[in-house]
C-alpha cells in the first residue's frame, strides 16, 4: 500500500485538501492516507511546536505528502511557518520548487492581447538556500538604533543541482533568472554553474535574464517562456506572478521535491486565506492539481493526465468557484471535477 500523509492545516487548508483526497480516490489508485489533523495552529499555540517528533516521522515514513495550508490569524512570528514547511523542505532536502502555470481558459488571462495569452510554463525555484535559511540577525532590536541583516546563501552544489533538475524537465528552452549585475558574489556562483550545467545539455535553447527583465518580460508575452530556474526568493515572486497571469492563486499547484529520493510535498501555493475559511468560497482547483503532480511523482501519470482533463473540461464550462467566473461552492466545484473522471 502506498501511504499519502495528508496535512490539511489552517483556514482554507482542510475545505481544499479534503477535494483533492476525494478526487484521489474517486481514481481508486489505491492510496493509503495518513491524516496529520493535529498540525494546526491550536497544536501549535498549546505546544509551541510546529511538527512534533512523532508527526514529522510520519510525515518522513510516507511516499510523500499531500499538503494544505497554514498561517492563522494572531500567530505573527515566523516560528510556526519555518517549524512546518521550512522544516520539510531543509530537512527532508526539498531542494526543487515546481510551480507549473497553465491557463486553462481565456477567459481567466488578464491580459488584453489574445496572442499572448498562452501561459504554459514551469518555475523551477531553488528551494532549500537563498535568503530564506535564516542567517542574520538583529542588533538593538525595537530600537531608533535597530539593525537588521538577511544573509543569502547559494552553494555550488545546491546551485548545481536545481539548474541540471531545470534543464532535465525542459521541453525546449530554460532561461535563468538572477541579478547577477547587482548581487555580485553570488550571481558569479550561479553563472559559473550555469555555464557548466548548459555544456551539458546542448539540446536545450538556454537563455539568461535579470529579475526585473524578466518580470517585465512575463507581463509582455509569457507564451514565451518554457523554465524558468532562479534562486529561492526570485522564485517565489515569479511564480505568484505566473500564476496570476493563469488565472490567479487559487488555480496555482506546487510540489517541493527530492529528485533524487522521489519524495514530495505538494500543496496549493494559495495560503490559508483565514477571510473565507469556513465559507464553502474556497477554490479547490490548485489543491486538485497539485494532487495531480502528486501522481506524476509516484509514477502515476495517467491519473495525473486524467485529474488535468477533468479540470480543464469542468473550469471551461463556468463549473467552478467564483474567483474564476463561476458559482459553486468549494464542494460543488470538487464534485464538478470527479463527475469529469466518471
Amino acid at each position: 500500500m502506498t501511504v499519502i500523509a495528508v496535512v490539511p492545516g489552517d483556514g482554507i487548508g482542510p475545505e481544499v485538501t479534503d477535494e483533492a483526497v476525494k478526487v484521489l480516490d474517486e481514481l481508486g489508485l489505491g492510496l493509503d492516507f495518513d491524516h496529520l489533523d493535529e498540525v494546526n495552529a491550536t497544536t501549535f499555540r498549546k505546544t509551541g511546536a510546529g511538527l512534533s517528533p512523532e508527526d514529522f516521522e510520519r510525515i518522513r515514513s510516507a511516499k510523500s505528502v499531500l499538503f494544505g495550508a497554514i498561517g492563522a490569524p494572531g500567530i505573527n512570528n515566523s516560528e510556526y511557518g519555518r517549524g512546518v514547511l521550512i522544516k520539510m523542505r531543509f530537512e527532508l532536502d526539498l531542494y526543487v520548487n515546481h510551480r507549473p502555470a497553465f491557463l486553462w481558459d481565456a477567459r481567466l488571462s488578464p491580459l488584453r492581447d489574445e496572442r499572448r495569452r498562452n501561459v504554459d510554463c514551469v518555475i523551477v525555484r531553488e528551494n532549500s538556500e537563498g535568503l530564506y535559511v535564516g542567517v542574520g540577525g538583529r542588533v538593538r532590536a525595537d530600537t531608533p538604533d535597530e539593525i537588521a541583516i538577511d544573509e543569502e546563501v547559494n552553494t555550488y552544489r545546491g546551485v548545481s543541482r536545481v539548474l541540471d533538475y531545470a534543464l532535465s524537465i525542459a521541453r525546449k528552452s530554460v532561461c535563468l533568472v538572477d541579478k547577477s549585475n547587482a548581487v555580485p558574489n553570488g550571481g558569479k556562483l550561479w553563472q559559473r554553474c550555469w555555464r557548466e550545467a548548459i555544456e551539458r545539455r546542448p539540446d536545450i535553447d538556454c537563455s539568461h535574464l535579470y529579475v526585473d527583465a524578466a518580470a517585465m518580460k512575463l507581463i509582455a508575452d509569457p507564451s514565451v517562456f518554457d523554465v524558468i530556474v532562479t534562486n529561492n526568493s526570485y522564485g517565489d515572486i515569479l511564480s505568484d506572478l505566473t500564476a496570476q497571469l493563469a488565472g490567479g492563486l487559487g488555480m496555482a499547484a506546487s510540489a517541493n521535491l527530492n529528485p533524487k529520493t522521489g519524495f514530495g510535498v505538494y500543496e496549493p501555493v494559495h495560503g490559508s486565506a483565514p477571510d473565507i475559511a469556513g465559507q464553502g468560497k474556497a477554490n479547490p482547483v490548485g489543491a486538485i492539481l497539485s494532487a495531480a503532480l502528486l501522481c506524476e511523482g509516484i509514477g502515476l501519470s495517467e491519473a495525473a493526465l486524467a485529474i488535468r482533463g477533468a479540470v480543464s473540461t469542468a473550469v471551461s464550462a463556468g463549473r467552478c468557484t467564483p474567483d474564476i467566473g463561476g458559482s459553486l461552492s468549494t464542494q460543488e466545484a470538487g464534485a464538478a471535477i470527479r463527475a469529469e473522471l466518471r
